[in-house]
């Protein structure tokens, strides 16, 4: 396959997938710009040869998809079965309960996580509107420390809220807090896990933006 080809074929792949330009550059390695501009620009004019092995096994295809040799065999984990759909999903540099932010598309990332796609099935979770963000503070202990990462799925939102971890905006502050729904349609607290710290009871929804459903978290031991 020719190298126009093969760079049409990645994006194709991406658009498919819903991938990013950026996730998929760490993915390898690389910086952030660097699959965009071998996509859009042909510079390189071929991807290194490990980059392609990885980006195969990333998307289960074979690596002459992506400018390979012909005889290449398709890329597995496994010799017994396909290497399974992974989501990258981005690391943002901001924390949430904090501090100011917030989680548009654009917002910087310092890094990117890859998880199986049929896991986050089964928390019910699309590759769309996944980030990870860090949690700063106490305001959430013992359920959220500070340092650990969560996973916010913007597309669980305001239209489908109710009682869990979101991260909201609140006086223009970027906040990870338990919401619990009340008695009077639409109206709702936000609530501290720790008992050190506030909580904001039967609040205004037009007063709090809520940025997304907290889906998932990981933190380091020892």
């Amino acid at each position: 396959m020719d190298n126009v080809a093969a760079r049409a074929a990645l994006d194709r792949l991406i658009a498919e997938r819903h991938e990013r330009y950026e996730a998929l550059s760490r993915l390898i390695g690389r910086n952030p710009a660097y699959i965009q501009q071998y996509i859009k620009r042909g510079t390189p004019r071929k991807l290194d040869e490990a980059d392609r092995r990885v980006l195969a096994r990333y998307f289960g295809v074979e690596e002459r998809l992506l400018g390979g040799p012909e005889e290449t065999p398709v890329v597995s984990l496994s010799r017994k079965r396909a290497t399974p759909a992974v989501v990258v999903v981005p690391r943002l540099a901001l924390g949430a309960s904090a501090g100011a932010g917030s989680l548009d598309d654009d917002e910087r990332a310092s890094g990117a996580f890859a998880f199986d796609a049929a896991w986050l099935r089964t928390m019910g979770v699309k590759g769309e509107g996944l980030s990870i963000i860090r949690v700063d503070g106490e305001s959430m202990a013992p359920t959220l420390n500070d340092g650990d990462d969560i996973m916010v799925d913007r597309a669980d939102a305001a239209p489908r809220l109710r009682d869990g971890i979101y991260v909201l905006r609140l006086d223009d502050m970027l906040m990870v807090k338990r919401v619990a729904m009340g008695p009077k349609r639409g109206r709702f607290s936000v609530l501290s896990d720790n008992s050190h710290y506030p909580d904001w009871t039967d609040i205004d929804p037009a007063l709090v933006d809520i940025v997304g459903r907290v889906v998932w978290t990981g933190r380091r031991v020892g």
